[in-house]
């Protein structure tokens, strides 16, 4: 063996040797997060994290023991090269490993206290709740739910079997961000938790066909517009199915701004103009509930948010489809589906559920149990979400005992599943 390529050997070996030492690093999933951080994920959720991380650690193990074995066995110069390329290979693949350790160790982390730990089970709990009312009666799978707490004005979601960042892998959970400021009325989750749904069963296909269909009178370039929107109006159906005005009333609160934003239109962006989103929201409340909060929430959005605020194009695209928005809300939530077994999520999901009459007859029926009791807890779990987004929504005066009595029925639902594991 040459000076030369015994040079190049001692580089390649200790990159080798870096890298091993660097997979044993990753082998401790506490390194990731903190014991008490796992304990507070339920048992079936961590197992399946757990499993899946620690996979992807072990097929790293493997390539850095097929990487020594190949040093071992290499003596020319060009053999050295090749491994070297490999190296670079890997040390790709590890950065990749990494971000996916890292990303749920972040998320599994962000339950810090006990308190905050049972809050995030509990929106654990209602996001799985709302997607097996749609997949259990379609005899489709229900993916683990994650849901972590982040800042931030938006919630998002990393959608169950979506390849993960190691190139190989598929996500174990729906890992869904909460943020913050909207912990005590997260309707958002099921918005999240709609684009997981929708994802499963094809609905987004389908419902930007439909919509196609029902504005096929209309001049192409709208009918494709709305069809392009079509992943965010199923997320915004999926949420008002199950949680009502109050999740139309928090959207408004997120998307609100300044008119010209409110107005903006961008192009190929999956989410519709803020002014038509909010007031396609307020047309599934009418259609729905009838007269309501939502109309005054309806009329003040167009007097702050004047059309003379957009560019002549999007005013034109505004104004053509306001007078469309009740259809284009008959067909998000009254359409059939194949995906539905042919039926419309209506049908699956019925919205007068949530319509404020009947959530106040829940509460004067079951009366103070309903926020106490482990048995309404569990079975009305989503419509007390609903209700608590509702009186927040339209009782701002109450603002504080409502979201002390959110954050109390929360807790108690969220620390159920340890104290009965116990």
């Amino acid at each position: 063996m040459t000076d030369e390529t015994a040079a190049l050997r001692l580089q390649v070996a200790r990159q080798v040797a870096h890298w091993r030492a660097a997979v044993v690093g990753l082998q401790d999933l506490e390194n990731f997060a903190s014991v008490s951080a796992w304990r507070g994920l339920e048992r079936y959720l961590g197992i399946a994290l757990r499993s899946h991380l620690q996979g992807a650690v072990d097929r790293l193990s493997r390539e850095c023991d097929v990487l020594a074995a190949e040093l071992r066995a290499a003596t020319t110069a060009e053999q050295l090269e090749q491994l070297r390329r490999r190296i670079l290979h890997f040390r790709t693949r590890y950065l990749q490993v990494e971000t996916a350790l890292d990303f749920y160790g972040h998320a599994i982390n962000s339950r810090t206290t006990p308190r905050l730990a049972a809050l995030l089970r509990s929106c654990d709990i209602l996001a799985t709740r709302s997607m097996e009312d749609v997949l259990v009666p379609l005899r489709r799978d229900v993916p683990p739910v994650l849901t972590y707490v982040d800042k931030g004005l938006g919630a998002s979601i990393l959608r169950a079997g979506l390849r993960l960042w190691d190139g190989g892998s598929l996500s174990p959970a729906a890992a869904i961000k909460v943020t913050r400021q909207n912990l005590y009325r997260p309707t958002a989750l099921i918005h999240e938790t709609g684009h997981q749904v929708a994802h499963i069963v094809g609905w987004n296909e389908e419902l930007a066909a439909a919509l196609s269909a029902a504005l096929a009178a209309e001049p192409p370039e709208l009918a494709a517009t709305w069809a392009g929107w079509s992943s965010e109006i199923a997320a915004d159906t999926y949420a008002f199915a199950h949680t009502g005005y109050g999740s139309v009333a928090a959207l408004h609160d997120v998307v609100s701004a300044e008119s010209p934003t409110v107005l903006r239109f961008i192009l190929g962006d999956p989410h519709p103009i803020a002014y038509l989103r909010v007031l396609l929201g307020v047309q599934m409340c009418i259609r729905f509930f009838g007269a309501g909060p939502w109309d005054d929430l309806g009329r003040a959005w167009i007097r702050v948010n004047p059309t003379s605020s957009a560019t002549p194009e999007v005013r034109a695209l505004v104004e053509r489809s306001v007078p469309l928005l009740p259809r284009i809300a008959e067909v998000c939530l009254l359409a059939p589906m194949r995906g539905f077994g042919a039926r419309p999520l209506a049908a699956l999901v019925n919205p007068i559920r949530v319509r404020p009459d009947a959530l106040e007859r829940l509460a004067r029926d079951a009366g103070p149990a309903l926020f106490t009791s482990p048995h309404w807890l569990r079975q009305e779990a989503l419509r007390l979400l609903a209700l608590s987004s509702l009186r927040a929504a339209i009782e701002p005066d109450r603002a504080t005992e409502v979201a002390h009595q959110f954050e109390d029925w929360m807790f108690r639902l969220g620390a159920a599943p340890l104290e009965q594991a116990a």
